[in-house]
C-alpha cells in the first residue's frame, strides 16, 4: 500500500491547467479528423497503447503532409486530464528531440492529438525485432545516436530551456521513443508529465504515482515524491534495453532476469558485462564504450537519487562514446575532385589565395627527399588528420610535415583549408611555413619544436625523458594563454579552436609553448556570440553547452584550457578509463573536484615532481581552471583576463567573487534538504 501522503495527492493531480496552448497549436475540426482517417478506418492503425489507437492520415490535414493521430478512447485508463496535459506540454515546447504536436480535436466524445508523423516507429519496435527483419535491426552508432537524442531531449524538458517551466517527463520508456526519418530519436507521450517552476525552492512533487512497471524509480514508488531523478532512472534502464536488446520486465524467461535493471546490474558487479550484450551487437562495441556505456546506465539506477546524473551529464558522456565510437569507424565520403572545392573555399569561405601568396610551396619531391620519402621511422605522430613526419630541409631546416590521410574526406580538406588560413604571427602561435598540393597529396609545413608537446612531457613522456618541472609548467600556462587570448581578440574575423588541449601545445628549443593543430578551428564575425557547428574536440576538454547543443565560442577554448591546467598541476589525462580501477572519475575535472571536496589536496599535484612545486602556484593555477571550467559560459573569464591573473592581476576579485556565488547556492540548498534533490 501507498504511502498516506501520496494518495492524498490526487486532487494535486486534476489542478487546473499550467501552461495554455500556445497559438501554434491548431484545433481540428472532427470532421477534418475522419476525413483524414476515413472515419478512424482500422486499416489505418499503426499503433495502439493505454490511450487510444493511432492512426497514420490518409492525406494531409492542414498544412502538414503526413500526420499521426492518437484518439481517445472512451474505455481509457488515462482519460480528459492527460489529454489537457498533452497539449499544455507540446504546445508550448519546441525541441528537435520532441516528438511535435501539429494540433487537436476536442469535439462531441472524440478527444484527439495530430503529430508529425515518425516513419521508422518506435525504440521498442527496433530492440524487439528479433532479427528476421534486418531494416528493423539498429547497429551500434543508430543506437547511440538515438540515446544521445534521447537524452538531449530529456535535458530540455528538465532545464526548462526557452521556458520557466521545468517537466518531468514521468514516464520515459523505449516505447516513447520514436524514430523519425534519420533515425533522429523523439520524445513522445507526455500525458502523466508534471510542470513546475524550474526555479522553485522545493525540488520534488508530491503525487499520484503513474508510470510503467520496470521503468519505475523505486524511489519514487516508495515515497510519491517525483523528481528530476525519476526520469533518469527510467532513462538508465532504457539505456539497458538499448544495450541488451532485452524488455524491461519479461516474465517468460528465468524468474532471476525478469527485471532488466536488477539482472544488468547484478551483471556488472559479478564482471560478466559480456553477457548484457545484444548478440546483433558484437563486432561493433569497443571494450572502452562497452565500460562506459555500462557505467552511465549503472549510474543512472543508483538507488540515492542525489547520486544520480544529471540528464545534462548524461548528455556530455554519451557524446563523448558517440565521438570515440565515430572517430573509430570514419566512413570516407565520395570523392570530390580537389580543385572544385578549392574553388568554392575561395569564393565563398575564408579568401584562402591571399594566405597562400604568403607562404612558400613546397615541390612533393622537396619534402619525400626531407622525410625519406615519408618512412615509418620519421614519424613523430598523428591524429584524425593524418601522420605527422619529421623531416629536414635542403637548407639544413629541421621541419613538421603534416600529411593529409590518403583516404581524404571533404571534412579533413577543410581542414587542410582551415590551417592554411591561419598563418598568424605570434610568439606562442605555431607559424605554418608552407604547404604542398597534388592531385594525390596534400602537406603542411611547420617548424620543427624540439621538446615535442607538453602531453608528451607527462603522463606520455618516455623513461628517460626528464620530468617538466613546475616553474616550465606555469611557462606553459601563460605562454598557451596569450596564445589563445590573440586568436580570440586580435584576429579579425577571431579565431576560435575547438581543440585545447595539452596535446596540441607544442615546446620549442627554449620551452617556449606553442599553441599548434588549428585543422578544428572555426572563425566567427565579432558581432557573433558563438558559431553553431558539429561536434568535434577531444573527450574531457569539451564543454558541457558544445556537446549539448553544438553551439561553441570562445568560451568553448576557455574551458578545455581550464582543462588543460588541470592536466598540468595533477599530470592525468582529462579522460581516463584507467582511473574506474580505483572507482574514481574517468573525467578528469570530475575527479579533481571530488578530492576537493574530500580535501584530499595533497594527491592532487603529479606525484612525478616529488614534492618541488611551489604551494601558491599550485593554488594560482587551480582556482583558475575551476573559474574557468565553470557550467555557464558567461561566468567563464576570457583568455585576456585569465593571462592577467595568471601575471598576478584580479584573480583574488574574481575568485571571491565567485566564492561568494557558491556560498548563496549553498544556502539556498540547505532549505532543500528536507525534500530530495531533482
Amino acid at each position: 500500500m501507498l504511502p498516506q501522503h501520496t494518495v492524498d495527492a490526487v486532487a494535486a493531480d486534476t489542478n487546473s491547467s499550467i501552461i495554455q496552448p500556445h497559438q501554434s497549436c491548431h484545433r481540428f475540426t472532427l470532421a477534418e479528423i475522419q476525413s483524414a482517417t476515413n472515419n478512424f478506418d482500422v486499416k489505418l492503425v499503426i499503433g495502439r497503447g493505454g490511450f487510444g489507437n493511432v492512426y497514420k492520415c490518409k492525406h494531409k490535414i492542414g498544412l502538414v503532409d503526413q500526420v499521426a493521430l492518437k484518439r481517445l478512447q472512451t474505455t481509457s485508463n488515462q482519460g480528459a486530464r492527460e489529454f489537457e496535459a498533452e497539449i499544455e506540454i507540446l504546445s508550448k515546447l519546441r525541441h528537435g528531440n520532441l516528438v511535435s504536436l501539429i494540433g487537436y480535436c476536442n469535439e462531441g466524445n472524440e478527444m484527439v492529438l495530430a503529430y508529425e508523423f515518425m516513419p521508422n516507429g518506435n525504440l521498442q519496435d527496433h530492440l524487439r525485432n528479433n532479427g528476421t527483419d534486418l531494416s528493423l535491426s539498429l547497429s551500434w552508432l543508430q543506437r547511440l545516436k538515438i540515446c544521445v537524442g534521447a537524452a538531449r531531449g530529456l535535458d530540455y524538458l528538465h532545464t526548462g530551456t526557452s521556458t520557466q517551466q521545468g517537466v518531468i517527463h514521468r514516464d520515459v520508456k523505449t516505447s516513447n521513443i520514436l524514430l523519425d526519418a534519420n533515425f533522429d530519436a523523439k520524445i513522445s507521450d507526455f500525458g502523466l508529465a508534471k510542470v513546475g517552476p524550474i526555479n522553485q525552492t522545493k525540488t520534488s512533487v508530491s503525487t499520484l504515482v503513474k508510470g510503467t512497471f520496470g521503468y519505475m524509480d523505486p524511489s519514487y514508488f516508495f515515497s510519491g515524491k517525483l523528481t528530476r531523478k525519476s526520469d533518469v532512472y527510467a532513462f538508465g534502464v532504457v539505456l539497458f534495453e538499448v544495450l541488451s536488446g532485452k524488455q524491461a520486465v519479461d516474465q517468460s524467461i528465468d524468474e532471476e532476469q525478469w527485471s532488466l535493471a536488477v539482472w544488468a546490474q547484478e551483471q556488472i558487479k559479478i564482471g560478466k558485462l559480456n553477457k548484457i550484450i545484444d548478440p546483433r551487437l558484437i563486432g561493433q562495441i569497443s571494450k572502452k564504450s562497452l565500460k562506459e556505456f555500462a557505467s552511465i546506465a549503472a549510474q543512472c539506477l543508483h538507488n540515492q537519487p542525489k547520486k544520480r546524473p544529471t540528464m545534462a551529464e548524461v548528455v556530455v558522456k554519451l557524446d563523448s562514446i558517440l565521438l570515440q565510437e565515430r572517430n573509430s569507424t570514419v566512413s570516407v565520403g565520395d570523392e570530390v575532385k580537389f580543385y572544385s572545392r578549392l574553388t568554392h573555399f575561395f569564393t565563398a569561405e575564408h579568401h584562402l589565395a591571399v594566405h597562400l601568396g604568403q607562404l612558400k610551396k613546397f615541390s612533393l619531391h622537396e619534402l619525400q627527399v626531407a622525410t625519406d620519402n615519408f618512412s615509418k621511422t620519421h614519424i613523430l605522430g598523428g591524429g584524425g588528420f593524418g601522420k605527422v613526419y619529421k623531416g629536414r630541409l635542403a637548407d639544413g631546416r629541421l621541419v613538421a610535415v603534416k600529411r593529409l590521410r590518403e583516404e581524404r574526406s571533404s571534412y579533413s580538406e577543410v581542414q587542410f583549408h582551415t590551417e592554411v588560413e591561419i598563418t598568424r604571427v605570434h610568439r606562442n602561435l605555431l607559424k605554418l611555413l608552407g604547404f604542398c598540393m597534388t592531385q594525390t597529396e596534400r602537406l603542411l609545413v611547420y617548424p620543427y619544436m624540439l621538446n615535442g608537446t607538453v602531453a608528451s612531457c607527462l603522463k606520455d613522456r618516455s623513461e628517460t625523458q626528464a620530468v617538466l618541472n613546475w616553474e616550465t609548467r606555469e611557462r606553459v600556462a601563460l605562454g598557451s594563454a596569450r596564445g589563445l587570448a590573440y586568436l580570440h581578440e586580435h584576429c579579425n574575423p577571431k579565431i576560435i579552436h575547438r581543440n585545447v588541449k595539452l596535446a596540441n601545445i607544442l615546446l620549442d628549443e627554449e620551452f617556449e609553448a606553442v599553441v599548434g593543430a588549428f585543422g578544428l578551428a572555426k572563425l566567427m564575425d565579432y558581432e557573433d556570440t558563438h558559431v553553431t557547428t558539429a561536434v568535434h574536440g577531444t573527450i574531457g576538454h569539451i564543454a558541457l553547452e558544445y556537446l549539448s547543443t553544438g553551439k561553441c565560442s570562445e568560451k568553448t577554448d576557455v574551458f578545455g584550457y581550464g582543462v588543460m591546467l588541470l592536466e598540468l598541476i595533477t599530470g592525468q589525462r582529462a579522460f581516463d578509463l584507467a582511473r574506474l580501477e580505483n572507482d574514481d572519475d574517468v573525467m578528469l575535472l570530475d575527479w579533481v573536484k571530488g578530492l576537493l571536496e574530500a580535501q584530499k589536496l595533497e594527491t592532487l599535484v603529479d606525484a612525478d615532481l616529488e614534492g618541488n612545486y611551489v604551494n601558491d602556484g599550485v593554488e594560482k593555477l587551480m582556482k583558475i581552471a575551476l573559474l574557468c571550467t565553470q557550467g555557464t559560459p558567461l561566468d567563464r573569464p576570457k583568455m585576456s583576463e585569465v593571462v592577467k591573473m595568471l601575471e598576478g592581476d584580479g584573480l583574488t576579485e574574481r575568485w571571491e567573487q565567485w566564492q561568494n556565488q557558491e556560498i548563496m547556492q549553498q544556502e539556498i540548498s540547505l532549505e532543500q534538504v528536507s525534500s530530495p534533490d531533482d
